[in-house]
């Protein structure tokens, strides 16, 4: 059975500096009948355990640690047993929500992981949070950018360990090189593509000065 890819939005709040946002979240599930990988396991392990089924979660993969893209996360891998993996650039941002229970596993640059024969390559793009990460799955022609790349322009920059020279140079340097017709599938909203998104670079870096 060839890999697919599943998609849940999840609803939940998002928490920082002070201030609570409600959002929606995309949850990301790559696999096929047997086993999977979640991205982003957001507000409602409930929810993610039944997309799951009975398949083997191999792991919870986070693209960076604000809370809600991580508040399902223990939850899930006390469910599954599965080993939850995150970049250790953005562990202070997981010990705001979760300071009792670390990840499993580190997430680092160029490493691979595997998910039902499709391998997805795990790119270091700081910006939107110092450990975020995309993975690129060329296989299934699509990258996951948690919330450094969305339809329209880099994820947000305005709160506390962001940056936005940060995040579009990690933009420019790691997606937008990614072939054109690459789709992007982002932690909120839309998906978009590689190249419908590359050639306004100039107006974020103008917008965002």
């Amino acid at each position: 059975m060839a890999a697919r890819i599943e998609h849940l939005v999840t609803s939940g709040t998002f928490s920082l500096d002070g201030g609570t946002w409600d959002v929606d979240n995309n949850v990301w599930i790559v696999g096929d009948d047997s086993e999977a990988v979640v991205i982003d396991a957001a507000h409602d392990a409930d929810a993610i355990a039944e997309a799951l089924g009975d398949r083997t979660l191999r792991a919870i993969v986070c693209t960076h640690a604000h809370n809600d893209h991580i508040d399902a996360a223990p939850a899930l891998a006390a469910r599954t047993g599965a080993p939850i993996l995150l970049h250790p650039d953005d562990l202070p941002l997981w010990k705001q929500t979760h300071p009792d229970r670390l990840p499993d596993g580190e997430l680092t640059d160029g490493q691979r992981l595997s998910a039902a024969g499709v391998e997805l390559t795990v790119l270091h793009t700081p910006g939107h949070a110092p450990g975020a990460v995309c993975l690129y799955a060329p296989e299934l022609g699509t990258v996951f950018t948690g919330d450094t790349l969305f339809q329209g322009g880099p994820g947000a920059t305005g709160r506390s360990f962001s940056h936005f020279p940060t995040i579009v140079e990690s933009i420019r340097k790691r997606l937008l090189d990614l072939p054109p017709e690459t789709v992007v599938r982002t932690g909120h909203g839309d998906s978009t593509t590689v190249g419908a998104e590359a050639p306004h670079l100039q107006e974020w870096i103008d917008r965002g000065h």
